[in-house]
């Protein structure tokens, strides 16, 4: 039987019309073909699937559609605004703390969720808060560079 979930994606009202047991990931990736969301590893170990709920990172492959009515979903593609770059993907670019790119995305989306619960994070609550999300490119030192940048940024701290 076909159901109907309404929420807020990327700052959007949106409804999707879906099956039981369908997933956020599959939604974002073949409904509203926001593919900047990755399947990765689809149990939620890996982070690739990662995205905002109300400001929290959650791994969307384990997120249940009939669970999101009402929810603000942010995916990598409603990170930026008025065409600048969230601080978060700033600081990847400018700390080149991407190489594949392919666990970038989730990476980003769980630091985003890390500054917003902790905004001033020493290193190593950034390395506890990003152990779940995981690089096979060994970006890893780049990344909580990022992090750490970012954090400055986004509490108005002139860059280095």
């Amino acid at each position: 039987m076909e159901k109907k979930v309404q929420f807020e994606l990327n700052d959007e009202k949106v409804e999707v019309a879906f099956e039981e047991n369908q997933t956020l990931l599959w939604a974002l990736r073949t409904h509203f073909k926001l593919t900047g969301t990755k399947y990765g590893c689809g149990l939620g170990y890996c982070g690739s699937c990662t995205v905002l709920w109300d400001g929290d990172p959650v791994r969307s492959c384990g997120i249940f559609l009939e669970d999101i009515q009402d929810a603000r979903i942010t995916t990598i593609e409603g990170l930026a605004k008025n065409g600048e770059l969230h601080p978060v993907q700033q600081a990847f670019v400018d700390n080149d703390a991407l190489q594949c790119g392919y666990c970038t995305p989730g990476m980003i989306m769980n630091a985003v969720g890390l500054l917003n619960q902790n905004q001033e994070p020493t290193r190593a609550d950034i390395i506890a808060g990003m152990e779940d999300n995981l690089c096979r490119c060994g970006a890893h030192t780049r990344i909580i560079d990022a992090v750490a940048s970012a954090s400055k940024t986004m509490k108005g701290e002139p860059k280095l």
